[in-house]
């Protein structure tokens, strides 16, 4: 077992790599992971899709910033940071899968716990696209560098 302690800040990239624009928080993930030495105090970890998964990863930290693609009826490509209390969730569940979660609730799960990072951010990217690709849209893909640039200032 890994007895390295763990980190006060954790980066979650969230997404599914198989539908193209649903895929841009691992593909950030991958992206500022390359400035791991920048951020000693940060682990950044790519955790697909997700699912309950995450109620661990977040456990006990002081912050969280977690990457996906969201549904925002904004401009294809906007970032937009948020925190939990800013939104209210809408997704639909569909119960096909053990990983399927809503992000929103497993942090009101983690805070029934006593858990919860004492400041949890959310980055969510307008998408595109969410047809079957492994490559983000060209919109998403331009705007990759912006995007992690936002993200590192929310680090420092």
């Amino acid at each position: 077992m890994d007895q390295t302690p763990r980190k006060d800040t954790v980066v979650i990239g969230l997404g599914n790599l198989l539908l193209s624009d649903a895929g841009i928080g691992i593909h950030l993930i991958r992206k500022l992971s390359e400035h791991q030495d920048k951020f000693p105090s940060v682990e950044f970890i790519d955790a697909g899709t997700g699912g309950m998964n995450v109620l661990h990863l977040i456990a006990n930290r002081k912050k969280a910033v977690i990457i996906d693609c969201v549904k925002m009826g904004k401009k294809p490509g906007t970032i937009k940071r948020f925190e939990p209390t800013d939104v209210q969730t809408t997704k639909k569940m569909m119960h096909f899968s053990l990983h399927e979660a809503d992000i929103l609730r497993i942090i009101e799960l983690s805070r029934q716990l006593g858990e919860c990072p004492d400041k949890i951010v959310i980055f969510g990217i307008e998408p595109e696209s969410l047809e079957l690709g492994q490559k983000p849209s060209k919109t998403l893909s331009d705007g990759i560098d912006a995007y992690s640039l936002d993200i590192c200032k929310e680090l420092c």
